[in-house]
């Protein structure tokens, strides 16, 4: 996929913006995009005025979110965007990075990303040819349905951004694409990592048996039961799931607390588990489902999750680890990692840097993402291998 044939002039010169709070990611992807194209052969196409700068060291732009004082903040470009075919990398939850504020040191909340991505996106002043904004966790996702008095955050955030002037959103594995709905007649790219995450999981634990005889997927919730089933088509595989039983008469911390975790799935027989979710939070619902399994037979536990925020720090997984409730956990690089967690013995990152690439440069060339967000063959054909390593 990387080798983007020329039967397509690009959209516009290709510019990639990159936040502050997704930059190490972004240069991995830029890396990528600049290394295919300057080993493209060259054809009389690219004298062309379509394909001047089409082939550059990098693609990243100047840009920058400074901060007064008072902690109002400004958007600015040190270069000329007018005419680009531009992509906004942003990421809401990276809280290591803190600004003043009258003297005082404050952390980056995703409000205060997601109000220096609306500044830069001002900064444009609808110069591009298009703008495109790839937030892999979609801000305020979790707010995504109104039960009751309360705002519906994600949904006045998607229509802010586009009337705004954004042409495109791109995010992965969003908590409930359905808001896109608020939406409708504008571009919402909901992408999956199952690719992503087969390949990790095969690297990490390289014996893993992915048939129906050595492993289940497990839903940790109701919500989730769609993305355990979707796993568990690819590798023809049985899946199960826990619902959580809820005490209604009362509210903790914002939420009705879980009495227990009920699980609905076949006996599990000693065979592996593959716990999936959008994201790790706390950690909490995630490692008492692990224990769960555990009482119930399973043999080894794996964790999957797009995002991983340990939120409450990962004492409590350090502790399951020596326990023996979990045996691996796997996030992707989409959001911040705080560095402790690559010293973890059982921690495993999916990289996606290639990916995104792979979005990018077929975009910017208005080729069809098909191929790509769709993934079946390429699954197939990476089963098909690791499973005759088995056979041997």
């Amino acid at each position: 996929m990387a080798d983007v044939k020329l039967q397509t002039i690009p959209v516009g010169k290709l510019g990639i913006i990159a936040m502050e709070n997704i930059l190490p990611l972004a240069e991995k992807v830029d890396a990528y995009i600049a290394s295919w194209r300057n080993e493209r052969e060259k054809s009389a196409a690219e004298d062309e005025i379509h394909f001047q700068g089409y082939q550059r060291d990098s693609y990243l732009l100047a840009a920058k979110t400074p901060r007064f004082g008072s902690g109002e903040g400004k958007g600015q470009l040190f270069e000329s965007v007018r005419g680009l075919d531009v992509y906004i990398m942003v990421d809401v939850l990276n809280y290591s990075l803190t600004y003043r504020l009258c003297g005082l040191t404050n952390h980056m909340s995703p409000d205060d990303h997601y109000q220096d991505l609306k500044r830069i996106i001002g900064a444009i002043q609808g110069k591009a040819t298009r703008i495109t904004v790839i937030m892999p966790f979609l801000y305020e996702s979790r707010q995504h349905r109104r039960t009751a008095r309360e705002s519906l955050d994600c949904a006045a955030m998607l229509q802010e951004l586009f009337a705004l002037g954004i042409d495109d959103l791109i995010t992965f594995d969003a908590h409930d694409p359905r808001v896109m709905n608020a939406i409708p007649d504008k571009g919402f790219e909901n992408v999956s990592c199952t690719y992503q995450f087969i390949k990790q999981l095969c690297r990490a634990i390289p014996d893993i048996r992915l048939d129906s005889d050595h492993l289940v997927i497990i839903s940790p919730d109701e919500g989730g039961m769609g993305r355990a089933v979707t796993f568990g088509n690819y590798l023809n595989v049985n899946v199960g799931m826990f619902y959580k039983r809820r005490d209604y008469t009362r509210i903790v911390n914002g939420t009705n607390p879980i009495i227990a975790h009920e699980y609905l799935g076949s006996e599990l027989d000693g065979k592996d588990v593959l716990i999936v979710d959008d994201m790790i939070s706390s950690g909490g619902s995630m490692l008492e489902v692990a224990k769960e399994l555990k009482a119930r037979g399973a043999g080894r536990v794996f964790c999957a999750a797009t995002f991983g925020l340990f939120t409450n720090g990962l004492e409590k997984f350090d502790k399951a680890f020596e326990e023996g409730y979990i045996d691996k956990v796997l996030t992707t690089n989409l959001t911040y990692l705080r560095p402790e967690l690559f010293e973890r013995p059982y921690y495993s990152a999916a990289d996606l840097s290639k990916y995104i690439a792979l979005i990018i440069d077929n975009l910017n060339h208005n080729n069809s993402l098909a191929d790509l967000l769709s993934p079946t063959e390429r699954i197939n054909r990476f089963l098909e291998k690791h499973r005759r390593q088995f056979e041997q």
